[in-house]
This record gives C-alpha cells, sequence and structure tokens, in this order.
C-alpha cells in the first residue's frame, strides 16, 4: 500500500469522526433547544451576600453529572463571575449576557467531585441544583479560584427556600 493511500484513509477517518461528533452535538442542541437558561438582573434592591470568582464548567441533568445539557449560554466551560444575593444568584460568563438563578427556582447545593471532563480534589466543585422550566431540575458545577467550593455552597443554602412538603401526613 502506497504511503498516498494510507495518508488518504486517515484523513476521510478522522473527516467522519469529525463529521459524527458535529452531528452528536448537533442532536444534543435539538434534544435541549427547549430549555433556556433564566438571564437578567437581580432585583432592584436585592443586596449582595457574596462574590466568587472561579470557573463554570458545567450543566447536566440532575443527579446525571456526566450528562451535560447544550443549553444557550451554559453550553461551554468559561470564566465566571457568581454573585450570591439576597434574591437569587447572579452567573456573568464571560462574552454572555448576566444569568439570573431566582432564589425560588434553587433546590439544592451542595458539592461534588466529578462533572463531565472535569475531576477534581474531594468536593472541589460547587454544585447548584435548580429548576429550569416548571418540571425539569439541573445541576451547574462550579470551581471558585479564590474561594472554597464550601465557601460558596454555604453562601447560597440559606438564599434557598424550604422543599415543599411532599406526599400526604393526614
Amino acid at each position: 500500500m502506497s504511503r498516498e493511500l494510507v495518508l488518504t484513509l486517515w484523513i476521510l477517518i478522522a473527516v467522519a469522526l469529525l463529521g459524527l461528533l458535529a452531528w452528536a452535538w448537533w442532536r444534543r442542541i435539538r434534544r435541549d433547544a427547549g430549555l433556556i437558561a433564566p438571564v437578567g438582573e437581580a432585583p432592584a434592591g436585592a443586596s449582595s451576600l457574596a462574590t466568587f470568582s472561579g470557573l463554570y464548567v458545567a450543566t447536566t441533568v440532575h443527579d446525571q453529572p456526566l450528562e451535560r445539557l447544550a443549553i444557550r449560554r451554559l453550553g461551554f466551560r468559561s470564566r465566571v463571575d457568581v454573585t450570591v444575593t439576597d434574591a437569587g444568584i447572579a452567573l456573568d460568563l464571560t462574552g454572555a449576557p448576566r444569568i439570573f438563578l431566582d432564589a425560588s427556582r434553587l433546590t439544592a447545593a451542595d458539592q461534588s467531585t466529578v462533572a463531565i471532563d472535569r475531576v477534581v480534589e474531594r468536593d472541589g466543585l460547587a454544585r447548584l441544583a435548580w429548576r429550569i422550566d416548571d418540571a425539569t431540575i439541573v445541576d451547574t458545577y462550579l470551581r471558585p479560584q479564590d474561594a472554597s467550593a464550601r465557601a460558596l455552597v454555604d453562601a447560597v443554602r440559606p438564599i434557598i427556600p424550604p422543599a415543599a412538603p411532599t406526599g400526604s401526613d393526614a
């Protein structure tokens, strides 16, 4: 087999793999098209409780840290500034409009070690669980740079509303 033929085969394989990756991402974007990040500002009069700078890692299906969601503005890793207010959390991702998660959307905040392709030291990620719509809960993973994930989680927990009771206790 000539070198030209081998090179041509490798190029065709590489193009096919790139095409497969593009097709898979396109299908994921179509699947998640109904999920929209809440863009906006904090309400007037909201008090800032804490700010953190760091990395936005990913937003995934709730309790499935390896299932990335292709939500517009939340599909890729980025630098982020997180502002915790008494009304919710503002996420300022590089090159994107501010995303504001109203406190009523928040369901949980805890620490994690793994999300998608990011593995860090034990409990090095902050995981925020929140409602993206009435029926869907997602997890957003953040990696604070100048503070610990514990500090971010501790700042968020007081603004999470208590869970509504489920079932009947009658």
